[in-house]
C-alpha cells in the first residue's frame, strides 16, 4: 500500500499563513464596525436580536483575534501548539453569545418590552448578508488546505454570522412592515440556538482538517486516496 506526501510544503504554509491573516484583520475591523452599528441601533429600539447581533459581532472580533494571536507566531510548530488554546476561546465565545441572547430574549416574550422598528438595523444585517459569506468561504478554503482547526471554526463563525444576518433582517423586516414585535425576541433565541451548535464543534475540535494531513493511504488498484484531507465522513474539504 503506497503513501503520498498530502501537507502543504513550508513555502506554502506560509502563503496560507499570511492569507488567514489578511482575512483576520479585514474580519475584525468590519464586525467592530457592524458591533458599533448594530448596539447602538439595538439599544435605541430595545431590539433584542439586533443586540444580540452586535455582541455576536464583538464576539466575532475576539475569535478572530484569538486566531491572530495563534498565526502571529512564525514558526509553524508554534501555531500548531496554540491550536487547542484558540479553540477554546471560539466555543466559549459562542456560549456566552447563546446565554446573554436567550436570557434577553425571554424577557422580551415574557412582556418587559416591545422592539421598536430600526432601519440602520435593517441596513447592517442587509450588508453582512452580502459581505460575510465572501470572508468566511476565503478562510475556511485557506483553513482547510493548511489544516488548521481553528482557522476552519472561525470562518465558521463568520458563516454564522450571514446566518445571523438573514434572520435577523427577516425578524427586523416583519416588525417594521407588520409590526410583529415577537418576531425581534423569536430571531434572537434562533441565533443563539446555532450558537450553542457552533460552540460546541469548537470546544470539541471537530472540523473537516482538524490535523494536517502528512500522507494519505491509497488504495492497492491505485484508486482514490481515503480521507485524502483529513476530512470526517461526509465532509467536504474543499467546500
Amino acid at each position: 500500500m503506497a503513501a503520498i506526501s498530502l501537507a502543504p510544503s513550508p513555502q506554502r504554509r506560509e502563503v496560507l499563513a499570511r492569507r488567514i491573516r489578511l482575512l483576520v484583520a479585514a474580519t475584525i475591523t468590519y464586525n467592530a464596525i457592524e458591533a458599533a452599528v448594530a448596539l447602538t441601533a439595538g439599544t435605541l429600539a430595545s431590539s433584542t436580536a439586533l443586540i444580540g447581533f452586535g455582541l455576536d459581532s464583538l464576539i466575532e472580533v475576539s475569535s478572530a483575534a484569538a486566531v491572530a494571536w495563534q498565526f502571529s507566531a512564525r514558526e509553524h510548530s508554534v501555531r500548531e501548539a496554540r491550536e487547542k488554546t484558540t479553540l477554546r476561546i471560539i466555543a466559549i465565545s459562542f456560549f456566552a453569545l447563546a446565554a446573554y441572547v436567550t436570557a434577553d430574549a425571554v424577557r422580551a416574550l415574557a412582556g418587559s418590552g416591545e422592539a421598536d422598528s430600526s432601519l440602520p438595523g435593517i441596513v447592517i444585517a442587509a450588508l453582512s448578508l452580502a459581505v460575510m459569506p465572501f470572508l468566511s468561504a476565503a478562510q475556511r478554503r485557506a483553513g482547510r488546505e493548511l489544516g488548521s482547526a481553528s482557522a476552519v471554526a472561525d470562518s465558521k463563525q463568520t458563516l454564522l454570522c450571514t446566518y445571523l444576518s438573514a434572520v435577523l433582517l427577516v425578524g427586523l423586516l416583519f416588525n417594521a412592515a407588520l409590526g410583529w414585535s415577537w418576531a425581534d425576541p423569536v430571531a434572537a433565541l434562533l441565533i443563539a440556538a446555532v450558537a450553542v451548535k457552533e460552540g460546541r464543534e469548537a470546544w470539541r475540535g471537530d472540523g473537516c482538517c482538524a490535523a494536517p494531513p502528512t500522507t494519505a493511504l491509497l488504495k492497492p488498484s491505485g484508486g482514490a486516496a481515503e480521507d485524502s484531507c483529513g476530512c470526517r465522513p461526509g465532509c467536504d474539504c474543499r467546500a
